[in-house]
């Protein structure tokens, strides 16, 4: 009788797991979203590799969201076969979200110069490409910044330093003339590559937390997983 109770434990326990983890799934979505949504025209201007980073991470949302489901089910049938491929599943997943963690911190200065990279390559394109003209000019407004590290890195683009003047998405205050001979005073003299950095580092303490949340709770769902397959393999009533 007590080890029928205890998977009678373990079986609620992984219920409850799949319920948790289904949580973090659907953070990882909105978490995804949000950043596709917020990083949306300083991903426009950088690289395939850059952009790619948010729908990564909405993708393994979806694929966790799944996942939960598919331990749910195998809990629920007690199914030695599903219950196996869910802990397999999740522990692959566990694996791979160590990798990306160690590739993240191991090339975090690449994603620095990949992002000046694209931020200098649209500069140049300006006025010359359509989308990333508009992609610019938004960067620009929402993140109140000018150039790629400060204003003055118009000057170097030849289109702007033949009459020393950088877009009108540079100005503090839009009016018709605020874009000639530029200063601190009428443009934003912080740099957009600065900007994105900072609003990185204030959003990453809640993208951590809810990996390492995600981490915690995956350890665990392996753990009453195998015990669950540990139980149904050795013919106990979990019922």
């Amino acid at each position: 009788m007590a080890v029928e109770g205890g998977m009678k434990c373990v079986k609620f326990l992984v219920f409850v797991f799949n319920f948790i983890f289904w949580v973090c799934g659907v953070a990882l979505i909105v978490i995804g979203i949000y950043a596709q949504v917020a990083l949306n025209k300083a991903l426009a201007v950088s690289s395939a590799s850059a952009s790619s980073t948010p729908i990564a991470i909405l993708v393994l949302g979806v694929i966790i969201f799944f996942i939960s489901f598919f331990g749910c089910c195998g809990a629920w049938k007690e199914s030695y076969c599903m219950v196996t491929t869910f802990a397999v599943l999740l522990s692959i997943i566990f694996l791979v979200e160590i990798a990306a963690a160690i590739a993240g911190y191991v090339f975090k200065d690449k994603v620095r110069s990949v992002l000046e990279e694209g931020l200098w390559d649209a500069m140049r394109k300006y006025g010359e490409d359509d989308p990333l003209t508009e992609a610019v000019d938004e960067l620009q407004r929402e993140f109140h910044c000018c150039g790629a590290n400060n204003y003055t890195d118009w000057a170097t683009i030849e289109a702007f330093k033949v009459n020393d003047t950088v877009p009108h998405s540079c100005c503090r205050v839009n009016t018709t003339s605020c874009n000639v001979h530029p200063r601190p005073a009428t443009v934003y003299e912080k740099g957009c590559l600065q900007s994105i950095e900072a609003w990185m580092k204030k959003n990453i303490l809640i993208v951590a937390a809810v990996a390492l949340g995600i981490a915690f709770f995956e350890i665990l769902g392996i753990i009453f997983a195998c015990c669950l397959m540990k139980g149904i393999r050795s013919g106990y009533e979990v019922m």
